[in-house]
């Protein structure tokens, strides 16, 4: 007997055909909660797997390597981004050079491979921007580095947040200086200073537990809610949810759900105006695909796109690699738009709406009932 939940009811009747038997189904405004009628009784008698999720469960999917143009987690590149591998490389010759004692320990506590890695890895700090090329990690006890995790900044943006941070200070002072009767114009270096700190900080979240729920990938206001007849790679009727991040907006990103990484796509394109709806298609985006590891398997899409303003996308996800809901895992670096896109299976509700602001990892975009408790799902019904 297959051990498997999704092997077991393989046979059960397709997707497609519980749907056609089920009624019609509501009508979807933009904003507005949907929630799919529940099927006739007559199909949970013939499918009790149907009664639990309300799908039939999706075969497996095997995770794909990364494809060619993705040579980094920054796969856009950058002048910061070149100046810091730069730094890098400076500090992997002093470690070897006057620090071989520690560089020997490191290696022993090593674990995974750093086969696929662009260089040597000595400690954490080379695998900033090489993680998803490699398996190479270290428990968190061995890593001395762990303390960075408390910094209330995003980690792949420190340097710009440095180097920024230098030359506008630089600029102020410089101001203030040669032109002190003109001492007021510092303000507007001071004013951008502020921006670049408040841009990339990263505020602790609080993740909600409850089984079922789908939450933000991002911050920023929804600006999109769209039913998709079929998604190819859902296989089936699916919902987008577009949201805006301004450079106001935290725009560190967090896995919707528990689930592991199927696929990868990075598009290199254009930096339009993310607020417009051509960005989505012709902005430079890297799309993940994911799959749920339980019954029944949902599949998801969640798209990083970079906007005017921002140009890198920054994505550390490897594949196949299983992340908890709500965990970080890259950013956009400034002004963008990030797509979610989740299974309409005929029983998920939409709890967001157009215009509605979403924190990242603690916002409930959607939540599936028949993952839900029976006991709970009349409080949390509308």
């Amino acid at each position: 007997m297959p051990t498997d939940w999704a092997d077991a009811t393989a046979g059960c009747v397709r997707l497609s055909c519980l749907r056609a038997l089920s009624g019609p189904r509501l009508p979807f405004a933009a904003g507005a909660p949907f929630l799919a009628p529940r099927p006739p009784a007559f199909l949970l008698v013939l499918c009790p797997q149907y009664a639990m999720s309300d799908v039939a469960p999706l075969s497996r999917l095997t995770p794909e390597p990364l494809p060619d143009n993705i040579g980094s987690v920054q796969p856009g590149g950058g002048w910061i981004y070149h100046l810091e591998l730069l730094w890098g490389k400076w500090r992997r010759w002093y470690l070897k050079t006057f620090r071989r004692g520690y560089v020997r320990r490191m290696a022993e506590k090593r674990i995974g491979s750093a086969d696929g890695a662009p260089h040597e890895i000595l400690d954490p700090r080379d695998l900033k921007y090489c993680r998803n090329l490699c398996t190479a990690s270290w428990a968190p006890e061995d890593d001395p580095f762990r303390w960075r995790e408390k910094i209330p900044f995003a980690r792949w943006g420190l340097c710009e947040l440095i180097v920024m941070s230098t030359v506008l200070i630089a600029v102020a002072a410089a101001i203030v200086y040669w032109l002190p009767s003109f001492w007021y114009l510092a303000v507007i270096p001071g004013l951008l200073l502020a921006e670049v700190v408040y841009f990339f900080r990263d505020p602790p979240r609080e993740v909600p537990t409850e089984p079922g729920l789908v939450v933000s990938p991002a911050d920023g206001t929804v600006v999109d809610i769209t039913r998709l007849a079929h998604d190819p790679f859902v296989e089936g009727p699916a919902i987008r949810i577009g949201i805006f991040l301004s450079i106001f907006n935290v725009h560190i990103n967090r896995f919707p759900v528990t689930a592991r990484c199927i696929r990868q796509e990075y598009r290199p394109g254009k930096y339009l105006n993310a607020l417009r709806e051509a960005s989505v298609r012709e902005n430079e985006a890297l799309t993940l695909y994911l799959e749920e590891d339980t019954p029944p398997h949902r599949r998801y899409t969640v798209r990083q796109i970079a906007g005017a303003i921002a140009r890198r996308i920054v994505c550390e996800v490897r594949p196949g690699e299983r992340l908890e809901r709500g965990q970080k895992y890259g950013m956009i670096k400034l002004g963008s738009r990030t797509e979610l896109i989740i299974p309409d299976d005929g029983q998920v509700e939409v709890t967001v709406s157009m215009g509605q602001a979403v924190k990242a990892g603690s916002t409930v975009m959607a939540r599936y009932l028949a993952d839900i408790p029976p006991s709970e799902k009349d409080d949390q019904r509308p």
